[in-house]
């Protein structure tokens, strides 16, 4: 608040004077129109008013804007990028002499459009392929917030998502060591953590809770290093829109059990590892004619069906065992259906 003050006093002595140079140049028609004695309060007056206005946004909003970005970019890009720079400043330098041999206006305007243009060039095309200049030097770029190696998406770590906080499964899936690298969490998923932590909807606040317990439980029990990032998506509101470009951005891989977001990102290159599909994939494997025992819980769809559960989950369909509801019985697997909620079993009395 200081920097914008001071920003606005400087804004209105400026452009204050700024103003009295103005009222010296100003068209032979102000003049015939507005007296010597009036000009000399307004123009001034107007000027200050409008450095007071403009002040911060012309001086310290941009510099927070640098600085923020500068603060979230590694070395390695703003060496690449300063290193494009000069070389696309030392290409407009050789252009220089002859475009300045052109007539005018061209050999005032293109020397500066071709410096401005080859800058602009050089930082845009090194910055681009800076991960092939480093493996040319043979430098791994390490995300300074991160600590994170950016060259392998292999090993760069993993970030979650609301959703995966909340279920709680990662808890105990960091712990058994399923998951290589990092635990990356960007400040806008606590953000929204919070945001239904706050609600005036009591199922979403105890989600939110819940989510903000085992995420400190995550922090304290997990093997891996679980990091806190300040990274942040500019002119994104969705926040599963600015995980899956963060991703992106730090070649990582995200963790989720959101359906919707785990084809976003696939669509978009990024690879997803789906708690759901990790819980599928370890169920206990049953075959046609395998003989199981299963309580009866509730009626099927279907009549005269019954519907259990095994201890994982999976739900199995009892043909003729609407009857035996809250009865433990023995039957028989039939057929084994893989669905994209899970898998689920049919069979018969035993």
């Amino acid at each position: 608040m200081r920097a914008d003050a001071f920003s606005r006093l400087v804004g209105l002595i400026g452009f204050g004077i700024g103003g009295f140079y103005l009222e010296e140049r100003s068209p032979l028609l102000v003049r015939e129109l507005i007296s010597a004695d009036i000009r000399l309060w307004v123009f001034p007056t107007a000027g200050a008013i409008v450095g007071l206005l403009l002040g911060p946004y012309i001086s310290t909003h941009p510099a927070r804007a640098i600085r923020k970005l500068l603060g979230q970019t590694s070395t390695h890009v703003l060496i690449v990028g300063l290193i494009g720079l000069v070389t696309g400043l030392m290409v407009a330098a050789l252009l220089v002499w002859p475009l300045s041999t052109l007539p005018s206006p061209f050999s005032q305007l293109l020397p500066s459009a071709c410096a401005l243009l080859f800058s602009w060039l050089g930082i845009t095309v090194f910055v681009s392929r800076r991960m092939d200049l480093l493996k040319i030097f043979r430098i791994n770029e390490k995300d300074p917030v991160l600590d994170t190696d950016n060259v392998s998406g292999d090993i760069a770590g993993v970030l979650l998502d609301t959703s995966t906080i909340i279920d709680g499964r990662i808890c105990d899936i960091s712990k058994c060591g399923f998951i290589a690298g990092p635990i990356i969490i960007p400040r806008f998923i606590l953000d929204e953590l919070q945001h239904i932590a706050d609600s005036s909807d009591h199922e979403r606040r105890r989600r939110g809770r819940r989510g903000l317990d085992l995420l400190n439980q995550l922090k304290q029990q997990s093997v891996l290093k679980v990091t806190i990032t300040d990274l942040d998506v500019e002119g994104v509101r969705e926040v599963d829109s600015k995980l899956v470009m963060l991703a992106k951005e730090l070649g990582v891989k995200i963790v989720t059990n959101d359906y919707n977001l785990n084809k976003v990102a696939e669509l978009q290159g990024i690879t997803v590892l789906n708690i759901n599909d990790l819980a599928n994939a370890v169920k206990t494997v049953c075959v046609p004619g395998e003989i199981l025992e299963v309580k009866i819980i509730q009626e099927g769809t279907e009549d005269r069906q019954g519907v259990g559960y095994l201890n994982d989950g999976t739900m199995i369909v009892v043909d003729n065992g609407k009857s035996l509801i809250n009865k433990k019985i023995s039957v028989s697997v039939t057929k084994v259906l893989q669905t994209s909620a899970g898998r689920m079993l049919f069979a018969n009395l035993e």
